[in-house]
């Protein structure tokens, strides 16, 4: 595994790089960082050119507040290393800032594995069930508090857990590592205006490369429903739905995500 800095803008994004072949490049959700890939690296660098780094404001990333752009720091990231184009697998906002980089650069984007992504300029959600809803009032009352540790705690409980199910349902080492990871982001300072967000949401049929989507079936209710449009939007969509798993199946859930994983990228070898 090959560990290096990529400059882009004021920032010093960390990158881990490994393998040969068709390049994979992992984007991490934003209560995680690139280790939350960990396991696909080690797993797919066998086979693939596997990349995976740090965001602004996550990880070992070093940055200076600046207007930014997330779209741009990926491309810098690949023009860096020589990957014209790439299967992008992302995660929750890993998985917005790839479609926005699939609507952007189409001609660099061989395909795209979303795992619970998030789209930028999709509705706002207007209600949760009465439960979720405690929690994210929760959430809120932390954050106001400035109670970094209590945040970290409850947002273990909605992203890892799944937001209806029991605190603590996933332990031991990927809980560490899950509040490790998101209480650096939760402490980091920001980085700065994030510039040139796309309104992907109503773009969605623009997009011509292969989508395979990925749900958790312990994820939040809307992300799942929004999952379900993004399917049937996209002409060449496809939806798996994991068991038992909820926003973070990468994580807490390796091996069968792994095997997933190789499936989808099949087509690509």
């Amino acid at each position: 595994m090959q560990n290096f800095v990529v400059r882009s803008g004021r920032a010093d994004l960390a990158v881990s790089m490994a393998g040969e072949g068709t390049a994979v490049v992992f984007l991490h959700a934003g209560v995680a960082d690139r280790r939350m890939w960990w396991s696909q690296l080690a797993m797919f660098s066998a086979s693939h050119c596997v990349i995976a780094y740090d965001r602004r404001g996550f990880g070992e990333t070093r940055y200076k507040s600046e207007p930014h752009n997330l779209v741009q720091d990926l491309d810098a990231v690949l023009e860096t290393v020589g990957i014209e184009r790439a299967v992008l697998v992302g995660c929750s906002q890993g998985g917005r800032i790839a479609i926005d980089y699939a609507l952007t650069y189409p001609e660099r984007t061989e395909g795209l594995i979303l795992v619970a992504p998030a789209i930028s300029g999709a509705p706002a959600v207007s209600e949760y069930p009465d439960r979720i809803q405690r929690l994210f009032d929760e959430m809120e009352l932390a954050e106001r508090n400035g109670d970094v540790d209590w945040q970290n705690k409850l947002e273990a409980h909605a992203w890892l857990d799944g937001p209806a199910e029991d605190e603590g349902r996933v332990s031991g080492s990927v809980r560490e590592l899950f509040l490790d990871m998101n209480a650096l982001a939760l402490r980091a300072s920001a980085p700065g205006k994030e510039t040139g967000v796309l309104k992907a949401y109503a773009r969605l049929a623009e997009l011509e490369m292969p989508v395979e989507i990925v749900s958790g079936e312990l994820d939040f209710p809307h992300i799942n429903e929004r999952n379900k449009h993004l399917r049937s939007t996209v002409r060449r969509g496809h939806l798996t739905v994991m068991p038992a798993v909820a926003h973070l199946p990468s994580l807490e859930a390796p091996a069968k995500f792994n095997t997933l994983l190789r499936r989808l990228l099949r087509r690509y070898d």
